[in-house]
């Protein structure tokens, strides 16, 4: 194999070895080249009131692989909700730290449910922990997380931030800018962003494009505060779309498919 010129990546020349796929460019006819994305708990639990229907994990799998034999750079942050919410567990009365510890764990159990199914497509992955559990995964490291993905393999990141008070979209904002994400895309009930909730209300406005500060300033409930502006500090344009449409990861990939854009500029 011939080594490649070293390319340049967001300012710090490239290093890797040649026999790594470089990150610089989207494979062809796609928009992005690396992106993360970030799926609720409840997801997993299809017709379900609590834990995990098997069904909705296997589809959830099926869009990842498809993007993933794109030749997109796949990582992966899942909710807990569908097992335990630290937020409601602390408003039932348990203490809110040891509530959203639990929270995080439960992102683990999600995390390994997933990694099977893909593993089960012939699709190299690895969970990552932000909370320390060699038993089952991996410590997170940033440069083992970003060689994970060069080397092809879809990396899920498992156990929020580590830290309680955060929810796990904080987290993939963060890992999507540690990793040098091109998008993060957010994968809900809908197929993008409405002024209000569209199952409740038949009037509301659904957008195309927002800005970071539209979406903070008439606090739509995309994802938290925090998570938006980290985004916006990192210039990651988050994507949202509905999950619940299979095959819809890969359409967005492809600029069609129905979702909104947040960006810097409407």
């Amino acid at each position: 194999m011939v080594a490649s010129t070293p390319q340049v990546t967001r300012g710090r020349e490239d290093s890797r070895p040649a026999d790594v796929r470089k990150p610089g460019a989207a494979p062809s006819g796609l928009r992005f080249r690396r992106v993360l994305l970030k799926v609720s708990g409840e997801i997993l639990m299809g017709g379900r009131d609590f834990g995990l229907d098997r069904a909705a994990v296997e589809r959830i799998a099926a869009d990842i692989a498809s993007v993933h034999a794109l030749g997109v750079q796949v990582a992966v942050v899942i909710g807990g909700g569908n097992i335990f919410r630290g937020l409601s567990g602390a408003a039932e009365g348990l203490e809110r730290t040891t509530g959203d510890y639990m929270g995080m764990l439960a992102t683990v159990i999600n995390a390994l449910c997933v990694q099977s199914a893909l593993e089960s497509r012939g699709v190299a992955t690895r969970v990552l922990s932000a909370i320390p559990m060699a038993t089952v995964c991996e410590p997170y490291i940033r440069r083992r997380a970003l060689r994970h993905l060069e080397k092809g393999r879809v990396v899920i990141f498992a156990a929020g931030t580590g830290n309680p008070f955060f929810t796990t979209d904080t987290a993939a904002a963060l890992r999507a800018s540690e990793m040098e994400c091109d998008a993060l895309l957010k994968g809900t009930k809908v197929d993008g962003v409405y002024s209000a909730d569209p199952e409740s209300d038949p009037k509301a406005e659904r957008f195309e494009r927002l800005s970071y500060l539209d979406v903070l300033a008439r606090d739509l409930k995309v994802m938290d505060a925090s998570a938006i502006s980290l985004a916006r500090e990192s210039g990651i344009p988050i994507l949202v779309f509905s999950i619940h449409n299979p095959g819809a990861f890969a359409q967005v990939m492809t600029g069609e498919g129905r979702f909104t854009i947040i960006s810097e500029e409407a």
